[in-house]
């Protein structure tokens, strides 16, 4: 049925929502597609459920190619298999807990794995039931702190997510190589651009790993590739470690007064002056020199603070991101925790730590830095502090640093960490040419999960040998709504959304420019007559709207092709603009709907 704009659910507005920072957010609630119904949630309009089908019938489609079988889960599920898998704690702040009329709890899903590996325990228990794979496209609610640039991040959102059964671990590599191929041709029929990069499994667990990012500057995840094919998200960047040095001639360390010292820049200056380095030794010193110990706190899921110092490289920053991403294999925790640089209130707890002129004191020799005691804390430090490298770095009192601390002899650490900023440059871990940064918007992400959930639930099935074994998953999630705000990011101009095919709500956009009654009954035609050739047609038949408005309306709505009935009716000719391309072509009105139907098929 053609959509007529006069009875249409819609209006269109002229300015951007207040709350809007990026495009797909301003131009998505202008075109009237979604409405803002409280903070990160959005009430979806008639055009933009039919852009938002269109995405979920592509994925299904895939989906379907490889064996996959739709089920759908409740979104408010009991606390009970959360628990089960520690889940329940690990989500921390970011999950919806809520309590029925009796007391028990419940939670807004934020994920279903607990309930996809219940679902197939109940069902199958032998070998011969498996390989299976299962998606659902699901709402899921996650709490986030500061919900932003729209459908990107939001407390609601739909989200495709399937899970693999296996018997063993090639089954799980097969069933990870189909889906991995299903996302890439997702990915293509959507229209949408996506680098595939090694990722961490973070709060899921598993081994292997790999998110699907939409190249943009808006992004919030940054990700670095070479020209010789290798890609990361930062938090899976591992650094090339430099090779250890022998130190048994290395001069002992030496403590010096540097008075008005507390940041890496003024230490250099004041080490240039102090103890200038001669050129056959390697030249003046520098930020790279220097070891820069950083007191961070940990936040655990149970609400307990801790502190971790973590010891870099001075020139190198911190990047949170990354810590996060790694120092759970250096604490007793698992799931989600806060992370953020020590406060006042934090170091005030260890008097022992001299702000400034912090040094690796855990197992220095303490008479050489002239302390008593120490507190222990837990010691990391960047993979480029590898034994036999000679730092110069604080001495754990006020106005003195050392020089020539040599690692390995003078000092030691609890294990080295991923934690610096990744730069433009740096060489790629596989030897494949330097690195470039990049920011992306994650679009999807595939687990090897492997056991972590069946064991947790007791997943088990007889294999061909009558033997119990545990069933081997994997986990692969699409986000759609964000598939929505991604597509619209890409093709948007300074008049409006430009959608693919593929996505568009309509095929063509049929506009009645005048107030001639022969005008709407030649645009009323060629709507019917575009509609029973098999396209899906949006007829702008408002009798009282100007022109202007109206060539606005579809240029802010975004329809692949527009076609105007106007003056040029009067010589027999409608105007047949590509909206992509922005050219116009007049056409005889008894060739206008081959012109159009041949179109939209050849693109």
């Amino acid at each position: 049925m053609v959509l007529r704009l006069s009875q249409l659910f819609l209006r269109t507005l002229r300015e951007d929502p207040v709350d809007a920072e990026v495009a797909s957010h301003k131009l998505l609630v202008r075109a009237g597609y979604i409405r803002r119904a409280a903070p990160g949630i959005y009430t979806w309009l008639p055009l933009g459920l039919s852009v938002l089908r269109k995405v979920e019938d592509i994925i299904r489609q895939e989906m379907t190619a490889i064996g996959a079988q739709e089920v759908h889960f409740p979104a408010l599920l009991p606390r009970e298999p959360y628990e089960a898998t520690n889940r329940w704690t690990e989500y921390g702040e970011g999950l919806f807990r809520l309590q029925d009329r009796k007391g028990a709890d419940y939670l807004l899903a934020p994920t279903h794995e607990e309930m996809f590996t219940l679902l197939v325990k109940d069902l199958y228990s032998s070998y011969k039931d498996l390989p299976l794979s299962l998606y659902q496209i699901q709402n899921k609610y996650r709490d986030e702190a500061r919900p932003r640039a729209g459908l990107l991040r939001g407390r609601e959102f739909i989200m495709k997510d399937s899970y693999s059964f296996d018997v063993d671990d090639a089954g799980l590599d097969a069933s990870y190589s189909a889906h991995r191929a299903a996302y890439l041709k997702i990915f293509e029929r959507l229209g949408l651009e996506v680098v595939p990069v090694a990722a961490t499994a973070g709060a899921m667990g598993g081994s292997k790993s790999e998110e699907f990012l939409f190249p943009t500057e808006i992004g919030e995840d940054t990700f670095v590739r070479s020209a010789g094919g290798y890609a990361a998200n930062v938090e899976a960047v591992t650094t090339v470690v430099p090779d250890e040095i022998d130190f048994s001639n290395a001069p002992a360390a030496e403590v010096l007064d540097t008075p008005d010292t507390p940041t890496i820049e003024t230490l250099v200056a004041a080490a240039n002056v102090i103890a200038p380095r001669a050129e056959a030794d390697g030249g003046p010193w520098t930020a790279a020199d220097t070891l820069k110990n950083v007191v961070l706190a940990v936040t655990l899921p149970t609400g307990e603070r801790q502190l971790v110092v973590i010891g870099v490289p001075g020139d190198r920053a911190v990047d949170l991101k990354r810590v996060e991403a790694n120092i759970g294999a250096f604490l007793p925790i698992a799931g989600e925790i806060g992370l953020e640089q020590a406060g006042e209130e934090d170091l005030k707890k260890q008097p022992l730590i001299v702000k400034g002129y912090l040094g690796p004191g855990l197992s220095l020799d303490q008479a050489l830095l002239g302390a008593e005691s120490t507190t222990k804390l837990l010691y990391l430090v960047d993979p480029r502090v590898v034994s036999g490298t000679a730092w110069i770095t604080g001495a754990n009192q006020a106005g003195k640093h050392v020089f020539g601390l040599v690692a390995g002899r003078d000092f030691s650490w609890d294990g080295a960490i991923e934690c610096t900023e990744v730069r433009a440059g740096d060489p790629s871990p596989d030897g494949s040419g330097p690195l470039e940064t990049a920011r992306g918007i994650e679009m999807g992400h595939i687990f090897q999960l492997g056991r972590k959930y069946a064991e947790a639930l007791d997943l088990k099935v007889l294999d061909q040998y009558g033997k119990q074994v545990v069933v081997t998953m994997g986990s692969y999630g699409v986000g759609v709504t964000r598939a929505v705000a991604a597509l619209a990011e890409a093709n948007h101009d300074d008049r409006g959304l430009v959608w693919p095919r593929t996505v568009a709500p309509a095929d063509v956009h049929v506009v009645a420019v005048g107030r001639g009654e022969e005008i709407f009954q030649a645009a009323e035609k060629l709507a019917a007559d575009l509609e029973a050739a098999g396209l899906s047609v949006i007829y702008d038949d408002r009798p009282k709207v100007s022109p202007g408005v109206k060539f606005g309306d579809a240029e802010l709505l975004g329809v692949p092709t527009i076609l105007a009935v106007g003056r040029g009716l009067v010589d027999g000719v409608v105007e047949i603009k590509d909206r992509r391309s922005g050219e116009a072509e007049n056409i005889e009105v008894d060739k206008a709907v081959d012109y159009v139907v041949n179109a939209v098929r050849n693109q």
